[in-house]
This record gives structure tokens, sequence and C-alpha cells, in this order.
């Protein structure tokens, strides 16, 4: 695979809201309160635009494979951003695609100087929380911050300076 990392351009918009949208179809948490009923979904390249956030996309042969970012929720802790927008598609799973992008995410975190990532995600998205434990983020008990995505019930945590 030839996967390339880069930040999202405006001519992304329709094809990673609709590759988000599949995904949550494919797992049936298509629902109201998530990223899937969310507006700023098909607009991210202007949502990414706000300062301490980035979003990456991963591309092989002018195909967007998936997309993850870093964003400064409201009402987060002094220190915290958090990672959002987490999908790939169904081909690129088990292959590194999301685990390179997680990982240039919070490498980005980490020279925007936080010192903590957030992310909210569901049950049903099991391999991915899966992934998320194997790279030091812990279960929270309750929700974070001000997303608006009150459907979803696993909240995590990484500290970022260990």
């Amino acid at each position: 695979m030839n996967i390339i990392l880069r930040p999202i351009e405006q001519a992304d918009n329709l094809e990673i809201a609709e590759l988000i949208r599949t995904v949550f179809r494919e797992f049936k948490i298509d629902k109201p309160g998530t990223v899937y009923t969310d507006p700023t979904t098909d607009d991210l390249y202007s949502l990414f635009r706000q300062g301490g956030s980035v979003y990456w996309i991963a591309v092989e042969n002018g195909i967007i494979l998936g997309g993850c970012g870093i964003f400064p929720t409201k009402g987060l802790p002094d220190g915290c951003a958090e990672l959002v927008k987490f999908y790939v598609t169904s081909a690129s799973r088990g292959k590194g695609v999301g685990n390179a992008l997680m990982q240039k995410s919070i490498e980005w975190a980490k020279a925007f100087g936080y010192q903590q990532l957030y992310l909210e995600s569901f049950p049903e998205l099991n391999k991915a929380v899966s992934m998320y434990i194997r790279s030091g983020f812990v279960y929270l008990p309750h929700a974070l911050g001000s997303s608006g995505h009150f459907a979803c019930n696993v909240w995590m945590l990484k500290d970022l300076e260990k």
C-alpha cells in the first residue's frame, strides 16, 4: 500500500462525509446525537480551520481511505483536545491505515501542546476501541466537554505526557 496522509482539502468534504456516514450505517449507529447527523460533518474543511485543530486524510491512488482529527471541543479541561471524526473504509481496516491516522493525530496533538486527548465512541466499534486501549486510552465513567454527541456511550482519555 502506498498511503499518503495529508491535511484535509475543501474538495474532500463530500467524499469524507459519505465515508463517515457509510461507516455509521454499516455498524447501525446512524442515529441522532452522533456525527451522522452533525451538520459539521458536511464541511470538515471549514471546521478544521479553527486554531488548535487539524484533520488528516489517508489517500491511496487518489481514493480517500479514511480520516482522523484533533479538535479543541468546547468544555474540555485545559490542555485537552478531542480525537474526532476518526473513520476508515471497511476495505482499509486491519491494514494499519487507522493506526497511522491516529498516530499522526496524536503527534500533532502533542505539537499543539495538548496534554490529554479525549474521545467518544460506541461499543459497536469494538475493534477501534481495542486500538484505543492499546494506544493508552482509558475508559471514563462519563462524557467530557460539549461535543453534542449525546448518543455516544464510550468515553476515553489518553495522557499524552506518558
